[in-house]
This record gives C-alpha cells, sequence and structure tokens, in this order.
C-alpha cells in the first residue's frame, strides 16, 4: 500500500478535509460540461465549499471574463448609442424616425449579446453580463455565493469601465446631451410603469432562460432568444424605462452620467422579475432546477457551476 494516497497533487495523509475539497473542485471545473461525472461534480458538500481566497485563486478567469464580456458590452452600447444619437452623426440624420433607429439600436445589441454568450469566454463564463442573472442562478443552487459575489463584481466594474473607454476612444461623444452614455431612465409614463415594465421584461428573459435550457433541441439556441429578445425590447420597450434588465448595466452609464433618478427601480425591478421567473420554474418542474448556469451548455469549456437536474435547494441570500 502506498505511503500516501493521492488526489490531484496532494498527498492524502498531509492534508486538511478543506484542501481535499478545494483540490476535487479543481479537478472537476477543468473538464468541460459534456464529460463531467454528475457525481464528481456534486461531491463538493456545501459545509466545504469554496472560500472567498479559494473562489479567487481557482475561478479568477472567470471572474475576468465577465469583466472583459460586460466591458464589451457597454463599449458597444455607447458605440451604437453615439451613432444613432449624436447630431454629428451622419447616421442620425440618415435615419430620422425614432423608432427605426431603436430598430437598429436593438439589431446591434441583440448581435452583441448573442456573440458574447457563444463566444470561448462566454462559454467558460457563462456568458451572464448580468448580476440579476447570476444571483439568480445563485438562488436556483446553480452558483456558490463567492462566485456570484465575485461575479457581480465584476459586472459593475466591467460597465463602469466600458463606459468610459467608449468615452476616452470616440473623444467625449457619448457624454452629449442626445446620448448621455446610453443612461436609462423612466419614460413620460413615470416611475411606477418603468417599474412594471422592467419587472415584465426581466422575467421573460429569465423565463426564456430557463425554459429553453431543459429541451434538448432548444438548448443550443438560448443565447440566439436571448440576444432576439434584447432587439424586440430596445426597439418596443425603451420608450417606457430605457430597457436595462441589467442593474450594472444602468450603473456603468449612471455614474459617468451623474444620473441617479431612479436607481433603485433598475437594480429592485430586474432582479426581482428573474428570481420570480425562477419560482415560476421550479414550480412548473416540481422542484427540479436547471441543468446549467451558462446560457450556452454544451461546450468544451472548463465549468465552474453545478450541474444536473435534481430537486433545488433554493440558497438564501
Amino acid at each position: 500500500m502506498p505511503a500516501a494516497l493521492q488526489l490531484g497533487v496532494l498527498p492524502l495523509q498531509q492534508t486538511s478535509p478543506s484542501q481535499i475539497a478545494r483540490a476535487a473542485n479543481e479537478l472537476v471545473v477543468n473538464q468541460p460540461i459534456s464529460s463531467v461525472d454528475e457525481k464528481r461534480r456534486n461531491a463538493l458538500s456545501k459545509r466545504e465549499a469554496l472560500d472567498a481566497v479559494a473562489s479567487l485563486r481557482l475561478h479568477w478567469p472567470e471572474y475576468l471574463m465577465e469583466v472583459a464580456e460586460m466591458g464589451l458590452y457597454l463599449f458597444l452600447t455607447c458605440f451604437f448609442a453615439t451613432l444613432l444619437q449624436h447630431p454629428a452623426s451622419l447616421i442620425r440624420h440618415l435615419i430620422p424616425s425614432g423608432i427605426l433607429r431603436r430598430a437598429f439600436m436593438g439589431a446591434a445589441v441583440g448581435a452583441t449579446v448573442i456573440a458574447i454568450a457563444i463566444s470561448p469566454w462566454g462559454k467558460q463564463s457563462g456568458g451572464h453580463s448580468n448580476p440579476a442573472i447570476t444571483f439568480t442562478f445563485y438562488r436556483l443552487g446553480k452558483v456558490e455565493f463567492w462566485d456570484a459575489l465575485f461575479y457581480g463584481a465584476a459586472q459593475f466594474f466591467g460597465a463602469t469601465s466600458g463606459v468610459a473607454i467608449a468615452t476616452c476612444i470616440l473623444r467625449g461623444a457619448p457624454g452629449h446631451e442626445s446620448v448621455r452614455y446610453a443612461v436609462t431612465l423612466p419614460g413620460r409614463h413615470g416611475d411606477g410603469v418603468a417599474f412594471v415594465a422592467e419587472l415584465a421584461i426581466s422575467f421573460t428573459l429569465m423565463a426564456t432562460i430557463l425554459f429553453s435550457s431543459i429541451h434538448g433541441n432548444l438548448a443550443r439556441y438560448t443565447p440566439y432568444f436571448v440576444g432576439a429578445l434584447y432587439a424586440i425590447y430596445i426597439t418596443l420597450e425603451t420608450p417606457l424605462s430605457g430597457m436595462s434588465m441589467n442593474p450594472a448595466r444602468t450603473f456603468g452609464s449612471a455614474f459617468h452620467a451623474s444620473y441617479w433618478h431612479a436607481l433603485w427601480l433598475y437594480f429592485l425591478a430586474p432582479t426581482l422579475g428573474m428570481l420570480v421567473a425562477a419560482e415560476v420554474f421550479l414550480r412548473a418542474r416540481s422542484g427540479v432546477g436547471p441543468y446549467c448556469a451558462k446560457l450556452h451548455h454544451a461546450n468544451n469549456k472548463r465549468c465552474i457551476f453545478h450541474h444536473g437536474y435534481r430537486a433545488t435547494e433554493t440558497q438564501n441570500f
């Protein structure tokens, strides 16, 4: 019998249970989702879940990917908004119709969302680019606490950085009053209508993600459904709330515009709408949660989330 059993590169007799759990987690998350053994992936018990330092050490690539994805999303959002709204833009004069400009904006942002989700980094990090989506998957038991927290921080930092980079590259043009850093603000019907609108579109987005992901023939198209919803919402819903569905997206623009009116609305409504969608999903499936927290599910990238169709033990915030 060997003097010491091996788990990865850690000698078993010289390690603590927490070190063994971390090594097991590292072995599993480095495998693609299609090859992960369900029993091994779920062997990490709640009391042995990674702490903050271990999560940063093992999962920092995913956190940085979320920074980059969110930064790209806001950079392009500001770029498209400047192109379509700034009075010095030729395109602004070629497309005088407001709803037509929103349609072009929706198509561009929707394509951006799809591209991020199906990119190599999006396939690995999950392509959330939205704290409300991340914390909903945490509530469903698919994301660990520290991963959810660091994802949220990464998304807010990425959003703020994306607007800053766009402002620098476009020489301050996104700051023009016609663009205002692509801020999301309630329409002429007021905060109440904006809140209900954000709640409704966020509920529909999350319900689409969850229900499409459980069907083998539809799961691969989840990023495209999400992109299509973004395009439709920007075209038709923008006059009501500015179309956010994303606390980090709203904060990134508001930070640079110093526009804080109704910020609570864009934090609360999207998160609440998505959490309600998760509850409806669980009730419709007798408590069985989604398979994974990725928007693009079957790929050859490593996965740091929990997998498997089983009764969900929801997390408490």
